[in-house]
This record gives structure tokens, sequence and C-alpha cells, in this order.
């Protein structure tokens, strides 16, 4: 590779209100690593929080620092003890938190990070796929472990994670319930839902009760309130919520972290005491192997993306600002320039 420099979107310091397009250096790899020439990458969530400064508690990033947390590409090289994967081959994956930044040219990532991508899908198809595929696999499947004929409540159905949350909970057999606007009703049936309820007119709490599992992307009251409608022996997990103590000793945070975490979320904590089911919080964490199964459910289109808008790289402060307003059907994707 002749280039020695690419565009990438940097956070400068919190609080910032759009990224800064600037040049610097193509990271070089690891023994254990691939660099992507990245082709598209989807805006998710957890920028708008980082950016904000929301997630230092739990995820500590030296400034300047490129955004971007999931990715399909194409591989231009791999690290000398990389076989699975080889230069040409189209992937798309979603690093580690502490490597992310995929709104670059280029992104060196661990090769056990991701998959190759799904051939019915192009590249911006794609890179709607690896956060809300990992993070609706992991909560669905390897936290609530759903059951064919359970309930699950998936709450904001129309969201990124709420369109791919719902197929995959009824790909698991699910009886999925989920909340929604009146304009995105057909959207969420069509995507499989059940029942559909209309939270401008209706609080699911006072019409739903004995659910198996609740998947909370909203947290607030919400998450308080999907207490009053889980079954003994459910699952309550958020992606939104309190993080707890469990979650800080796993991540790895300082006892005092943990200290602190424990007493903040001390009111779920007893709120799945008195209901005699489980609270967690989830914050996904990466994995080709995992990826690779959704890849195939995709190639055999048990499951498929549902995109709202693509921006182009250079407009994506007006991607990120779009995001923030919450209105998204589906993902937000950034194309790059090939």
């Amino acid at each position: 590779m002749t280039k020695k420099t690419m565009l990438a979107a940097t956070l400068t310091h919190y609080r910032q209100n759009d990224l800064k397009l600037t040049q610097t250096s193509i990271p070089t790899i690891g023994q254990h690593d691939v660099l992507v020439k990245v082709r598209a990458a989807s805006i998710n969530p957890i920028d708008a929080k980082t950016m904000a400064g929301k997630m230092r508690f739990i995820l500590s990033y030296k400034l300047p620092l490129i955004m971007g947390s999931d990715f399909a590409g194409e591989i231009v090289a791999v690290g000398s003890r990389v076989n699975k994967f080889k230069v040409g081959d189209a992937v798309y994956g979603r690093p580690r938190k502490s490597r992310i930044g995929t709104f670059a040219d280029y992104f060196a990532i661990n090769a056990d990070e991701i998959a190759l991508k799904p051939k019915n899908l192009s590249y911006t198809e794609a890179a709607a796929i690896p956060l809300v595929g990992l993070t609706s696999y992991q909560v669905l499947h390897d936290v609530m472990a759903i059951q064919p004929g359970q309930k699950v409540l998936i709450q904001a159905g129309a969201g990124g994670i709420g369109t791919f949350a719902i197929q995959l909970a009824k790909q698991l057999g699910a009886f999925v319930t989920t909340t929604t606007s009146a304009a995105h009703q057909q959207l969420v049936r069509d995507l499989g839902a059940d029942q559909v309820i209309d939270y401008h007119q209706i609080n699911f709490a006072d019409v739903l009760n004995h659910y198996d599992a609740v998947f909370d992307t909203l947290g607030g009251q919400n998450l308080v309130q999907a207490f009053d409608i889980i079954k003994p022996g459910g699952h309550v997990v958020s992606i939104s919520g309190m993080p707890t103590a469990k979650f800080a000793k796993m991540a790895g945070l300082p006892y005092w972290k943990q200290l602190v975490l424990s007493l903040a979320s001390r009111q779920l904590m007893r709120r799945a005491r008195q209901t005699k089911s489980h609270y967690e919080f989830l914050l996904m964490k990466p994995s080709g192997v995992e990826l690779a199964k959704l890849t195939e459910m995709i190639e055999q289109k048990r499951l498929q993306p549902i995109i709202d808008r693509v921006f182009p790289f250079e407009a994506i402060s007006e991607a990120l600002a779009y995001s923030q307003q919450g209105h998204a059907t589906g993902k937000i994707i950034v194309q790059m320039p090939i």
C-alpha cells in the first residue's frame, strides 16, 4: 500500500457537537490483525453518548479519538498470524471497545472480531448489522436463552436494535410484543411482531403480564416498569439502563466503581428480587463466531437489515445529528468514498 494517510472522523474533546474530518496515519496492524478498507459504517447511539462524555465512567478513552463502532469493508493487509482471512476478502465486524475507529478510510481490527460479509448484502447493507446484530444475539440467545413459545417484549421496535431483535426473536420461536408509534406498526408486523403497542396511546405495563423476558432499549421509567410485567424466573436485560456491580466486575472496573454501580442500581436489583426475576445490563462483546452465525441466517434470508438513510462520509456530522433526533427507522449508514 502506497498511501500513508487517511481521512478520519475524530473526537477532540468531550461534549463536542460534531466530528472533525482530519488526515491521520493509516493504522499499523499486529500479528493477529487485518487492515480493512472501510466501505461503509453505521451510526449507533453509543456514538452520541461517547461524544457527550456519558460513557466515561465505564469506557475510558484517550483523546483525540477516531469514532465508529462497526463497519463493512475489504481486507487490504493481514497480520502474520492470521490464517482465516486473506487480502481481498469482504468482511464486516464490531471491534472491541478499546479499539473503536471505523469512521475512517482504513481500520485495523483483530481477526477474531470479524466475519465474511453476507454474500447477498452490499457493503452498505452489511454495515447495518454488526453492532445491532451481536447485541440482539447476545441478549436474546446468550443471556435470555429464549425458547420457542416464550413471550418477549422488545422496546422501540422500529429502531436500529428493535428492527433486528424482532426478527431474531421470531427465529428463536418467541411470541414477540413490541412498542412503536402508529406510523411504524405495519413495519414491525412485517418483521414478525405478534403484538404491537402504540406507546403514544397505551402504557405497556397496563396491558401486558407474565412475560418471560423484556429487552429494554430505552432505560428510565420504561425499564422500571418492565418488572411489572415480568414473571418469576424471567429476564430483564437493558442496554440503556443502569449498569450493575456484576457488569462492573466482569468489565474489570476498579472496586470503587463496582461499589458506585452497586448503589446506583440498587432500585433495579430490589425490583428483580421482589419479582423473583433477573436483571442484567449488557454491553455487547465483539465475536466473529457469533457474527458468522448471523451471516448464515442472513444468507438464508431469515434476517435482513433495515436502513433508514445513507449519508456520504463528508456529511457524517449531519448523520450524527439526524441520529440524535431519535426518530430513525432502522439504521443510519455512512458510506465511504471508493
